[in-house]
């Protein structure tokens, strides 16, 4: 990405051309003293009315400079937020949810801390998207990914993997702590019908639960879960 007018050359000699601009000569002793003249190799005969100048100028194009590497990291940490945000809902896209798992499962290995993933399956959903429409279905699966927001700890992350399959990693969470937590998170899903202009109705979810173990694969995690809930779905239907 480049930011126009950013400069590319370094300090030393930002400094010069900008002292040569003023006719002075830039002396290459080490700095004595904590001053700025002495930070920048200058001597007292060194500091006249034109060389003052030319530090001021100095300082106001180092100061454009810093401003304009903020400019930057902030327009790289929009851009890498907008890289992982899932397109409909306000959750992280499969990617960025599987980086997440990478990271967790890590540090499961090096910690032996416990974690889990918990994934869920919305019931029904192509008949809702058939009877009254993909904004229909949008927002059934908005309001899924914010109940499930709504309902996690900071430390949890929550991912939409594609479709209406939706997936939360619980930290610090074995499978007992998060086969409670999934039932939990699926009662605050179903609790409340979705409503879109005159349209209302329930949600119906289910969910499986993989821990992640030490050395764990994040996508057979994924799987493994996603197997579970189809078992579960199964066994309810």
């Amino acid at each position: 990405m480049k930011i126009s007018g950013a400069r590319t050359e370094p300090f030393a000699a930002i400094r010069k051309r900008a002292l040569a601009r003023a006719g002075a000569q830039v002396s290459v002793r080490e700095a004595q003293s904590p001053d700025s003249a002495a930070f920048l190799g200058l001597s007292e005969a060194d500091l006249t009315p034109q060389v003052q100048e030319a530090l001021t100028t100095l300082m106001t194009e180092i100061d454009d400079l810093r401003s304009e590497v903020s400019r930057l990291k902030l327009r790289l940490n929009e851009a890498q937020q907008q890289a992982d945000q899932d397109v409909l809902t306000p959750v992280l896209n499969r990617r960025a949810f599987l980086r997440e798992m990478k990271r967790v499962a890590a540090f499961a290995q090096r910690y032996g801390s416990p974690a889990s993933v918990v994934f869920f399956d919305l019931d029904g959903f192509k008949n809702v998207n058939d009877r009254f429409g993909h904004a229909a279905g949008d927002a059934a699966l908005q309001a899924v990914a914010g109940r499930l927001l709504a309902n996690v700890r900071e430390s949890d992350v929550v991912g939409r993997m594609g479709g209406d399959e939706f997936a939360v990693l619980l930290a610090q969470a074995d499978k007992e702590t998060a086969l409670s937590k999934a039932a939990s998170l699926a009662a605050a899903v179903q609790d409340t019908p979705v409503e879109f202009g005159e349209w209302s109705a329930p949600l119906h979810i289910s969910w499986g639960v993989r821990e992640i173990e030490p050395g764990t694969d994040p996508e057979i995690a994924l799987a493994e879960a996603d197997a579970a809930m189809f078992v579960r779905k199964r066994k309810q239907a």
